[in-house]
């Protein structure tokens, strides 16, 4: 038996032992001394893993489009935010503390562009 349980088993491991499974399933004279490995206790065991990872892809399926949902709405609400920005500046304007505080910088804040010289010196 296995160390350690608790850990994933490797899918080419998982894959060699339904082709084991495949293999003894068409046995016909297979009648183990241990009845707990019987055909209909492998059977058994084979549809449980079946249906448990199932319900992994289907719960997964779920969890991707829950955050789908999440990222969608993130956007929706961003862009809401920034409509909001552009009506807070449209009806306090560029220049006003209101427009400071939804976080834009004021119009009188920014740097105007210095001349640049011309290339032979000024002249």
């Amino acid at each position: 038996m296995a160390k350690n349980e608790t850990k994933r088993i490797q899918p080419s491991v998982v894959r060699r032992d339904r082709e084991v499974y495949a293999a003894v399933k068409v046995m016909k004279d297979y009648a183990p001394a241990n009845p707990d490995y019987a055909l209909d206790k492998l059977n058994a065991e084979h549809d449980a893993l079946t249906q448990k990872e199932e319900a992994v892809v289907q719960k997964e399926a779920e969890a991707a489009a829950a955050r789908d949902a999440v990222v969608a709405e993130q956007w929706s609400f961003h862009n809401t935010m920034l409509g909001v920005k552009d009506q807070v500046v449209a009806q306090f304007g560029p220049n006003s503390d209101e427009a400071q505080a939804v976080g834009l910088k004021k119009k009188v804040e920014y740097r105007t562009r210095a001349r640049k010289g011309s290339k032979n010196g000024g002249k």
